[in-house]
């Protein structure tokens, strides 16, 4: 949609930004630290002496480990790579391969085409075991194969790779006759091929992200605000008049996305695109140059505060808040409570994401001028949003949850609710009000934010 110009000595008609991605700061410039005089072990270089609970908790949950033996594996891990490596280097074309076992990933073991390294192996930390072939021919015999697989014979046949602890190369066809098909093409040993059959076609998948492109009914083009789940369901936050409720939507990369679940506008200008299984929600959102802005939360800048928004038009633009409650009318109807900025904003930016650091902010709606000569826009905030829809805002911080009953802000303090200042909750029995409007999640609780909450 194309902004409007009045006639001299008249504003700026305000227009609907619908066809309007987001960027990141740039980092500031900090001293050199002061060489350790210890250097670092593999473990702490990577991070794995003190990883995140949600890493512990995934490895408990989905590998059935106790924290003890999560921690353990990850340092373990870090250490072993080191060695792997070290092992690699020493070995050359002897070299084939190397693999961790056990629970904890305790048992290091490397392969070798030549029974004289054994001895090395075990001195390098790790267990030993003689093969027939070398990495770098086994990577030969794929590199065969990947060449050999084109057209409906890749569809056919569509994984490969080289299994070190086999010593050979797997081909994963939906049928034999469709693997005998691409070795004969590929002219490979057949020896060094293992044959997997297996009706599984593998599928791309997409990352969700704040301020990248999408498209509705193949027509109109917006921009992602924020990723968002409910329930299970996954999806994005976005604005209302970018599409009505049913309307399907593609990516950035045309490859098909969602559909619009709820949609209003005017009135407000909000709505929230739920996505099929190719799509992840992720906490990103494009920043400058490419890098990626991880949201950690939704806590609501004060008039004044900076304020950057990403759009699939003009990119990574910011400014400042100047107001918020603010109502607009434009040419489709009046939208009440946005919030006005000095950011600008272009045709096509719709719908991307307004962020304060790291705090969600909300959803592009509209505005006049340009990214060229300046201009004013609105955003729809993103919390009324979130609370209207359900919605759960997707965060890098650990220990969100779903969103709880909107019935009612006061009573028990629970995650996934929209809390507004001045709002009082109950925590473990203590009395809290709310200092800044956010959605809280799990790390939030009032008796460890001081900054969200003031005990009373």
């Amino acid at each position: 949609m194309a902004h409007r110009h009045a006639g001299a000595g008249c504003a700026a008609a305000l227009t609907v930004l619908g066809t309007l991605v987001l960027t990141g700061l740039p980092h500031a410039a900090a001293a050199e630290p002061p060489a350790p005089t210890t250097a670092p072990s593999a473990a702490e270089t990577l991070g794995a002496t003190s990883p995140p609970a949600t890493v512990l908790g995934a490895l408990r949950r989905d590998l059935g480990l106790t924290a003890t033996q999560a921690r353990t594996r990850l340092v373990n891990e870090a250490e072993a790579g080191t060695r792997a490596g070290r092992l690699q280097n020493a070995l050359g074309k002897h070299f084939a391969g190397a693999w961790v076992r056990g629970a904890t990933s305790a048992d290091l073991t490397v392969a070798t085409t030549d029974a004289a390294d054994v001895p090395a192996i075990k001195a390098g930390g790790a267990q030993a075991t003689v093969v027939k072939k070398g990495l770098d021919d086994l990577r030969a015999v794929k590199a065969k194969l990947d060449a050999a697989a084109t057209g409906a014979k890749a569809l056919a046949a569509p994984v490969r790779y080289v299994d070190v602890r086999a010593n050979r190369v797997t081909l994963q066809a939906t049928t034999a006759a469709a693997a005998d098909t691409l070795l004969a093409a590929a002219g490979a040993d057949r020896a060094l091929v293992a044959v997997k059959v297996s009706a599984d076609r593998p599928r791309a998948l997409h990352d969700v992200r704040g301020g990248d492109a999408f498209y509705i009914d193949n027509a109109a083009r917006c921009s992602v605000g924020f990723s968002v789940t409910k329930d299970t369901q996954q999806g994005f936050a976005t604005a209302g008049h970018c599409g009505k409720a049913g309307a399907t939507t593609t990516g950035f990369n045309q490859v098909a996305q969602g559909t619009f679940q709820a949609s209003t506008f005017p009135g407000h200008d909000m709505s929230w695109v739920g996505v099929n299984s190719d799509w992840t929600a992720t906490p990103k959102v494009k920043g400058e140059g490419d890098q990626d802005v991880q949201i950690t939360g939704s806590v609501q800048a004060l008039v004044g505060a900076a304020i950057c928004r990403s759009g699939s038009t003009s990119g990574w633009h910011c400014g400042t808040v100047e107001q918020h409650e603010t109502s607009v009318t434009y040419a489709e109807g009046t939208v009440e409570g946005v919030t006005r900025t000095t950011v600008c904003a272009e045709p096509g930016d719709s719908g991307g994401s307004y962020v304060s650091g790291t705090q969600a902010q909300g959803v592009t709606s509209g505005g006049s001028g340009d990214c060229k000569t300046g201009g004013t826009t609105f955003y729809q905030p993103i919390n009324p949003l979130l609370s209207t829809f359900g919605l759960t805002l997707k965060t890098s911080a650990a220990g969100t949850g779903a969103p709880a009953t909107q019935e009612g802000q006061a009573g028990s303090w629970a995650t996934g609710r929209v809390y507004d200042t001045g709002t009082r909750v109950t925590y473990d029995g203590v009395s809290y009000q709310c200092l800044q409007p956010h959605q809280a999640q799990g790390v939030w609780q009032p008796a460890l934010t001081p900054a969200l909450w003031q005990r009373v």
